[in-house]
C-alpha cells in the first residue's frame, strides 16, 4: 500500500505533465488555475501560488482547451504539416504570478534570462506567442510588456476597450468582442424596448469603469437617461453598508432597469443584497461577464428579483464541444488510472480525482460560460497556427522551419481569415474579433434555472435583432416593463425640459405653423414660408396655392352672367341704333346711350381680369379699366339727370343757366373732367403704388393667396366712384316727378341705390374675405351694379321700344309734358 505521499505524487505528476509540453514552436497559456484561499493539496499547483490558493475549475478547463486544441493542430496534416506546437501553461492565481509567466515567456530561447540584443528585430522569445490572460486587470500589464517586444498576445477573456488603443498595446488581439461592441448592443437593446430612464453599476475595477464610462458617453448622446450611476464594491460580503445604500437609492431614484457592468466575482454579494432587500419586478441588464456565471444564478431566492436579460458572447458550436469532452474523458481517465493504482494500495484517491477533473459537461446548460471561454481559447489557438501556417509557407504541404520573430508572425495574426465550426475568425484594425453577441434572458419557468438565446448582435454594421416570442417576462403582468420618468408625449407635442435630465418632461403641443421633428424631440421647427402645419403637427404640408380659376364651377357661373350681360349691351345698342330717331332714345340721351353702354361694356370687360392666376398685365388692368370706364357712365348719367332737371325745374327760374351749359359744351366738359380725373387718380395708384402679382401668406395658415396688390391711391380712385355715384343718386332722386317720358329718374334712382348696396358690401367684406372668395365678391359686385344700371336706364326704354310702341311717339310725349306743366302751374 502506497502512503499519501506516494498518491500525492502520482497525481501531481500527471499534472506537471499537463502544464508543459515540448515543440518547434511553443506557446504560453495564462489561466486562472487557482484564486486566493485555502488550497486542496490534490489541485494542480502552479509557480507563484502559495498553498493556500483555491482551485479554479473554469481556468482549469480552459488550460485543457488549449491543451487539446494544441494536439488536434499536431494531428492534423493539412494546417501545420511537419512542425510541433508546443506549450506552457502557467497559474495566474496573481498580480505576481501573471508578471512571472510574462516574463517567462519573454525567456530567449534557449537562455534563462531576458537579456535583449541592441536591437529587438531579431530577438526570440521563449513562446512565439501568448493566449491570455483571463482578467482586464491582468491583461493591461500583460499587454504593456509584450507590446514592447511586439509578442503576439491573443486573450480569450479581456474585453475592456482599452486595450484596443494601439498606440499602447501594439501587439493584444483577443478573441472575445471588445466591451465597445457590448456597450452598443446594450443601447440598442435599452432601444428597443423603450427604456429611457435607466441606472448604471459597475464593478469598481478596470471592467466594470470602462464598460460604465463608455455606456454614459454613448447614452448621453441619445434620449436614454441615466438616473443613478454606482460602483459595486470588491472583494465585500452582504455586510458591506455600502451594497445596502446601493440597492436603497436604486428603489429611491424609481428606476425599473438596472445595468450592471460587473464581473462575477462582485455581482454575487451585490445580488445577495437585492435579494435579503425583497427587490422584485425589476429588469436587470448584464454584462456578458456575469450574466451566465454560475456563482451568481446559484445565489439562494435569485430566481425572485425580475427578469434578467444581457449579452453573452455568440454560443460555439456543439461539434466542437462534444470532440473537447471526449477527449478530456480520455486525459481524466488517464489520471483515474493513477489514482486507482494508489487506491489498491490501500489509500483513498476519489477526492484527488474529484478535484483533479474539475472540469464538467461544456454541453450542459449551466456550464454555456465555460463553453464560450473554452471555444474563445480554441480560436486563439488556432490564430497563432493560422498566422505560423502564413508565415512558415505551408500551403504548399510542408513547412519550412526556421527562426520568426515576433513581428513577423504579430503581422500573420492579425490578417488570419478562417472559419470554425460556422464561426468567423478575423481581426479589425484594433486587433478585435469581428464577432457579435447573443442576448440571453433568464428562464425560470422550469424547475431549475436554465438561459435562452432570444436575439442576436451582429457586427458590421450594427444590429440588434429580438424574437418577440421567446421573450418571457417575470412581472406580475408577464409584460415588458416601462422604465421612462416621462410618460411619452402624443405625436406633435414638444418636450418642456423639466430638469438636468433629457427624460424628465412635460409636453406641449407645437403651435400653428410649426412642426415637431422626431430628430429634436425638445423643440418646434418652424415650416417653410410655401408650407404650413397644424398645431401640433409632425410634418408640414405644401399649401394651397388659392385664386379664382377659369375651370372651377363659381367661374362659370360668374362668366356666363358677364358674357349675358355683355350680350344684352350689345342688343341694347342695336335696338337703339335702330331706333335712333324715336323719342324714348332721344329722352335717353340720344347718341349719349350708345356712349353710356360702351362704357358699361367696358367695365363689364374688366371683370375678366380677376379670373385665372394673377398677372403683371392683368392687375394693372383690373382696377383702372373698371373705375375709368365706370366712371364715363356715370358722367353721362349726371349729364342727362342735370339737363332734365333744368329742363323742367331750373330753366323757368334760370333760364341763362341752361343755354350757358349748352352754349359752353356743358356735358363734354364735364364727362372729358370727371374721366380725367378718375384717370390721374388711377395714374397716381400706380406710381405710387404698383399694381403687382402678390403673395399674401398670412391671410390663412394653409392657404397661398394670390392677390393684386392694393394702394391708398386706388382707394382714393375708389372713393371718387362713390361719391360720383351719391352724385348721380341725387340728382335722379330730384327728378323723380317728372313726365313719364323723361323720368328715367325713379328707375335709376333704384339702380344707382342698388349699386351703392352692392358696393358697400364688396367694401365691407373686403376684411372678411380673401382670396378667391374676395375676388369673386367683387366680380359678383360689379355684375349687381351693371345689371342694375341696365335694368333701371335702359331696359324700360327698350320694354317700351318693343312691347309699347304706342308710348314711343311725339304725341305721347307732348301730352305728358302739358300734363306736367299743368301740375307745375297749379303748384
Amino acid at each position: 500500500m502506497p502512503p499519501p505521499a506516494q498518491l500525492r505524487l502520482c497525481l501531481c505528476a500527471a499534472a506537471a505533465a499537463a502544464l508543459a509540453l515540448p515543440g518547434d514552436y511553443r506557446l504560453a497559456g495564462l489561466f486562472p488555475l487557482h484564486s486566493a484561499g485555502p488550497r486542496t493539496d490534490a489541485s494542480p499547483l502552479a509557480r507563484g501560488c502559495d498553498d493556500n490558493a483555491v482551485f479554479k475549475s473554469h481556468g482549469y478547463c480552459l488550460s485543457q482547451a488549449l491543451r487539446f486544441t494544441i494536439e488536434e493542430i499536431n494531428n492534423s496534416s493539412t494546417l501545420l504539416p511537419n512542425v510541433t506546437l508546443g506549450y506552457d501553461i502557467h497559474d495566474t492565481c496573481s498580480e505576481p504570478a501573471n508578471l512571472h509567466a510574462t516574463l517567462s515567456a519573454l525567456i530567449r530561447k534557449g537562455r534563462q534570462d531576458v537579456q535583449l540584443l541592441p536591437t529587438l528585430q531579431h530577438y526570440e522569445p521563449q513562446a512565439v506567442a501568448v493566449i491570455g490572460p483571463d482578467s482586464t486587470q491582468l491583461a493591461l500589464t500583460t499587454a504593456a510588456i509584450l507590446g514592447i517586444f511586439l509578442v503576439p498576445e491573443i486573450s480569450y477573456e479581456a474585453s475592456v476597450e482599452t486595450l484596443s488603443v494601439k498606440r499602447l498595446y501594439p501587439s493584444f488581439l483577443r478573441t472575445i468582442p471588445s466591451d465597445r461592441q457590448q456597450v452598443k448592443a446594450i443601447f440598442l437593446l435599452l432601444q428597443h424596448f423603450g427604456w429611457t430612464w435607466v441606472a448604471l453599476l459597475g464593478s469598481d475595477n478596470t471592467y466594470g469603469r470602462g464598460g460604465l464610462d463608455a455606456l454614459q458617453k454613448l447614452l448621453t448622446t441619445s434620449d436614454v437617461c441615466v438616473a443613478y450611476r454606482g460602483t459595486i464594491p470588491i472583494n465585500s460580503d452582504t455586510s458591506n453598508p455600502e451594497l445596502h445604500n446601493l440597492v436603497r437609492i436604486l428603489t429611491d431614484v424609481k428606476v425599473n432597469v438596472t445595468i450592471v457592468f460587473s464581473n462575477s466575482r462582485s455581482a454575487r454579494p451585490f445580488f445577495e443584497v437585492v435579494v435579503q432587500r425583497n427587490i422584485t419586478g425589476m429588469v436587470w441588464v448584464g454584462s456578458e461577464d456575469w450574466l451566465l456565471s454560475q456563482i451568481i444564478w446559484q445565489v439562494p431566492g435569485i430566481q425572485t428579483i425580475g427578469t434578467v436579460i444581457g449579452m453573452t458572447v455568440e454560443k460555439p458550436e456543439s461539434v466542437m464541444l462534444e470532440r473537447f469532452e471526449s477527449w478530456k474523458m480520455a486525459e481524466e481517465g488517464a489520471a483515474a488510472k493513477c489514482a486507482s493504482t494508489a487506491e489498491a494500495g490501500g489509500e483513498p484517491g476519489g477526492s484527488c480525482t474529484q478535484h483533479y477533473t474539475g472540469c464538467y459537461s461544456l454541453t450542459a446548460a449551466p456550464n454555456v460560460f465555460d463553453a464560450q471561454a473554452s471555444f474563445n481559447v480554441y480560436s486563439a489557438v488556432y490564430a497563432v497556427a493560422h498566422g505560423l501556417h502564413n508565415l512558415l509557407g505551408c500551403a504548399s504541404g510542408a513547412c519550412s522551419k526556421g527562426t520568426i520573430y515576433p513581428w513577423q508572425l504579430l503581422q500573420q495574426i492579425r490578417q488570419v481569415n478562417f472559419t470554425l465550426y460556422k464561426s468567423r475568425v478575423s481581426f479589425d484594425a484594433s486587433g478585435d474579433i469581428c464577432k457579435g453577441y447573443d442576448i440571453v434572458m433568464w428562464n425560470w419557468s422550469g424547475s431549475s434555472w436554465a438561459s435562452d438565446v432570444i436575439g442576436t448582435f451582429h457586427v458590421n454594421p450594427d444590429r440588434l435583432s429580438i424574437d418577440p416570442g421567446k421573450v418571457l417576462w417575470h412581472t406580475k403582468d408577464s409584460q415588458a416593463p416601462t422604465s421612462v420618468c416621462s410618460k411619452a408625449c402624443e405625436p406633435g407635442e414638444w418636450r418642456l425640459q423639466q430638469s438636468r435630465h433629457r427624460c424628465c418632461f412635460s409636453c406641449a403641443a407645437c403651435p400653428l405653423g410649426t412642426f415637431l421633428n422626431r430628430s429634436d424631440p425638445y423643440s418646434c421647427q418652424d415650416c417653410r414660408l410655401d408650407e404650413w402645419a397644424p398645431a401640433g403637427s409632425e410634418a408640414c404640408f405644401i399649401r394651397t396655392v388659392e385664386f379664382l380659376s377659369w375651370s372651377e364651377p363659381l367661374s362659370w357661373v360668374l362668366l356666363t352672367l358677364a358674357v349675358l350681360l355683355m350680350l344684352l349691351m350689345v342688343a341694347l345698342a342695336v335696338l337703339f341704333a335702330l331706333n335712333a330717331s324715336t323719342p324714348v332714345v332721344k329722352s335717353a340721351g340720344g347718341k349719349m346711350c350708345f356712349i353710356m353702354l360702351g362704357a358699361l361694356a367696358c367695365t363689364c370687360s374688366s371683370l375678366f381680369c380677376y379670373f385665372g392666376e394673377p398677372t403683371r398685365l392683368a392687375c394693372l388692368l383690373r382696377v383702372p379699366v373698371f373705375a375709368v370706364s365706370f366712371t364715363v357712365f356715370l358722367s353721362c348719367v349726371a349729364t342727362r339727370s342735370f339737363q332734365i332737371l333744368c329742363i323742367f325745374k331750373l330753366n323757368a327760374r334760370c333760364p341763362a343757366l341752361y343755354e350757358a351749359w349748352l352754349r359752353r359744351q356743358g356735358p363734354l366738359l364735364f364727362v372729358a373732367g370727371s374721366t380725367a380725373a378718375q384717370a390721374m387718380l388711377c395714374l397716381a395708384a400706380e406710381v405710387t403704388g404698383p399694381s403687382v402679382p402678390l403673395r399674401d401668406y398670412g391671410a390663412q395658415p394653409d392657404r397661398v393667396m394670390l392677390e393684386c396688390a392694393q394702394s391708398a391711391a386706388a382707394g382714393a380712385s375708389t372713393a371718387y366712384t362713390v361719391l360720383l355715384s351719391v352724385g348721380c343718386f341725387a340728382l335722379s332722386y330730384a327728378g323723380t316727378d317728372l313726365p313719364a317720358g323723361y323720368n328715367e329718374a325713379k328707375g335709376l334712382t333704384v339702380s344707382l341705390l342698388l349699386h351703392l348696396g352692392f358696393s358697400a358690401a364688396v367694401l365691407c367684406s373686403q376684411g372678411a374675405l380673401r382670396g378667391r372668395a374676395e375676388a369673386a365678391a367683387k366680380v359678383l359686385g360689379a355684375l349687381g351694379t351693371l345689371g342694375a344700371l341696365l335694368g333701371g336706364y335702359f331696359v324700360p326704354r327698350a320694354f317700351v321700344i318693343l312691347l309699347r310702341p304706342q308710348q314711343n311717339t311725339a304725341e305721347h310725349f307732348q301730352m305728358a309734358i302739358q300734363a306736367y306743366t299743368r301740375r307745375w302751374a297749379a303748384a
